[in-house]
């Protein structure tokens, strides 16, 4: 389903069913040649976004914990934000896009990073911020993802492929499916919590 996320946020949608919770359907965006900023990028839906938005062709701002500088690099990240020493609203400017893959109330940060006429994609539902994003000229656009069996084949084909990777932060058995959630609350995952059914 991460996989799915970041897919339909920035490539194609996998569905034609609009958000009762804004005006226009989600429309993804031409990523090559644009400047991206993703926060949460080590996360299970920002570390596939990483690598979908750099096989487009855009310039990647990966932001997340020191911890996961190098994994982020390895990925295809241009530039880095330790969201813990900097925050990326004081050093970054004139984005196109923001994938903000923890959403929430802090969401309306981002839109003094982005050009006029750039897009502020969040993940969650939350943002509140829709009055300010218009006098900047801000499209906030969010969808709900939904299983596509032609999407799922074609990135099926990327990651047999070795174009997209997955990265498992942990793995448990399925017995031990109560520790995975336990795991998955603690949050700065790097990549995809994994159940490992015998």
């Amino acid at each position: 389903m991460s996989l799915l996320t970041a897919w339909q946020f920035l490539i194609e949608l996998g569905h034609e069913v609009a958000n009762p919770l804004q005006p226009e359907l989600h429309r993804p965006v031409p990523l090559n040649g644009k400047r991206i900023l993703i926060n949460g990028a080590a996360g299970g839906v920002g570390h596939f976004a990483v690598q979908i938005a750099k096989m487009e062709g855009a310039y990647v701002i990966a932001v997340a914990s020191t911890k996961h500088e190098a994994f982020l690099r390895g990925l295809g990240a241009d530039e880095f934000i330790d969201y813990k020493k900097t925050a990326p609203e004081d050093v970054v400017r004139d984005v196109d896009v923001v994938l903000d893959t923890l959403g929430g109330p802090t969401t309306s940060r981002f839109l003094q990073i982005l050009k006029r006429g750039g897009h502020l994609f969040p993940v969650f539902l939350g943002f509140s911020d829709a009055e300010e994003a218009a006098k900047r000229g801000i499209i906030v656009s969010t969808t709900q993802v939904r299983s596509n069996g032609p999407q799922l084949a074609k990135l099926g084909n990327l990651l047999e492929a070795g174009t997209l990777r997955v990265a498992i932060d942990s793995t448990f058995p399925l017995a031990e499916a109560k520790q995975a959630h336990e795991r998955a609350a603690l949050g700065h995952t790097q990549g995809k919590i994994a159940l490992a059914v015998l």
